[in-house]
């Protein structure tokens, strides 16, 4: 019997984090691969005088989505905190399907006129609105379906299915841009990834419908108040505060040194297209492998000191490196590059998502992770192509993007550094009262 009990309670988790996983999956994948077909995009949808303004314009677009994340993160996290995760994270997914499925068949300006950039930035919207809502909610799934000794090791997967994400996007890229000629990939071979990434969103669905809510929310469904976006202000605010800052170097760390880099290595270093995708397949292997291993080890030796020490690391790397790369372009330097910041990196990454799903209760859990990650992603990280290209142009320096960055990982410095030590042990308080 108790075997039995064994089995079947580790069944919901294993549900918990595919389901958690899957959508992540499918919300990174197709911003590696938009980020990665800025170059053609940019030629197709956005054609004007200049390289630098089309490209411009496409950074733009790409940060036009993430105008809508605070508000799907608000709309979308009230729902899943009042509704239940399944309910949400059901929703989540077939926007996202939806809005893949418009970047995939969108007709190029050649062919309807203004048109075709109004579908693409439509598609951005809305699935910057689905997005919105991803992050707190399948955070909240997987902290709350995790033993309280094991979070840290659960959360893990919320950064390590990206990082998997990232480097599934990476592989098709590099595969895309290596196998085909510069005409078919510009005529239809740019499409090719998102149609790909239309398979994972039934599947998504599919897992995402036939979960089951965590029961952490059911006893917060039943013994907490309604939440609402007051309280979450008036009793957690310093938590969003900290939870946002805490997100600031997650975000230029992806959206610049991992989304931009091939923007860059073609624009700045001068290094072929495909093989930039090296770096990326690389850097992101050792995220998703250490990732897990950074978030179990945060169960043991405590969340908080391994993400000071890991921004610290990082902080202290970046400029020199890149310093490094710019002497003397390559392939191997910018694959060492990316090697040694995503091992620093991965300290930080394993830890996060329970470090922040940590600092809000149960019932006000995916509204209090939804506002300060995606406010955080809006300002920091939308828009953080589009300031790095326009800092490049202005400063006239190829080291702009690491100035950037380096503010950023200041920042979350100082957020991790005033988390309050307590942490919510509201999931086994909540199972043991269910049982």
């Amino acid at each position: 019997m108790a075997t039995a009990n064994r089995k079947a309670g580790r069944l919901p988790n294993t549900r918990a984090v595919a389901a958690a996983v899957i959508g992540n999956a499918l919300e990174w994948y197709d911003f590696t691969v938009f980020g990665f077909m800025t170059v053609v995009i940019a030629q197709l949808f956005f054609p004007s005088h200049s390289d630098y303004s089309s490209i411009l314009l496409t950074t733009a677009t790409f940060g036009v989505a993430f105008v809508m994340r605070p508000v799907g993160g608000i709309v979308l996290g009230l729902y899943a905190d009042r509704a239940g995760r399944k309910a949400a994270l059901t929703m989540v997914i077939g926007l996202m399907t939806l809005g893949i499925l418009m970047l995939a068949i969108a007709p190029p300006y050649s062919a309807i006129g203004i048109g075709g950039p109004l579908i693409i930035v439509f598609a951005r919207l809305l699935q910057g609105f689905s997005a919105g809502g991803e992050f707190g909610s399948s955070t909240a799934l997987l902290i709350e379906a995790a033993p309280f000794s094991k979070r840290g090791f659960y959360g893990s997967f919320q950064m390590a299915s990206q990082a998997a994400a990232l480097l599934l996007g990476a592989l098709v890229g590099a595969a895309i841009s290596r196998g085909m000629s510069p005409e078919a990939l510009n005529s239809w071979g740019w499409r090719v990834p998102f149609i790909l990434g239309l398979v994972i969103g039934p599947v998504g669905f599919y897992i995402r419908r036939n979960m089951t809510d965590t029961e952490a929310f059911l006893h917060a469904k039943k013994t907490a108040r309604r939440a609402t976006l007051g309280e979450v202000f008036a009793s957690h605010g310093r938590e969003v505060l900290c939870g946002l800052g805490s997100v600031i170097a997650l975000t230029v760390t992806v959206y610049v040194l991992i989304g931009y880099l091939p923007t860059f290595a073609v624009k700045q270093l001068n290094l072929p297209f495909a093989q930039s995708f090296t770096a990326l397949i690389v850097g992101n292997l050792l995220l998703t492998v250490l990732s897990p291993v950074a978030g179990a080890l945060s169960d043991r030796i405590g969340r908080k000191g391994l993400s000071l020490w890991s921004l610290l690391i990082t902080l202290a790397l970046i400029y020199p490196l890149f310093s490094w790369l710019a002497a003397e372009p390559s392939v191997a330097r910018l694959v060492i590059v990316q090697a040694l910041l995503s091992i620093a990196l991965a300290g930080y990454y394993g830890p996060f998502g329970a470090l922040i799903a940590e600092l809000f209760p149960a019932h006000v859990r995916s509204t209090g992770l939804s506002l300060a990650y995606n406010i955080a992603v809006m300002l920091f990280g939308g828009f953080g192509q589009f300031i790095v290209t326009w800092l490049i142009r202005t400063t006239g320096s190829q080291l702009a993007p690491t100035f950037y960055v380096m503010a950023g990982l200041a920042l979350s410095l100082v957020a991790v550094a005033c988390i309050p030590a307590t942490r919510h042990a509201d999931v086994d308080e909540g199972r043991n009262l269910i049982r």
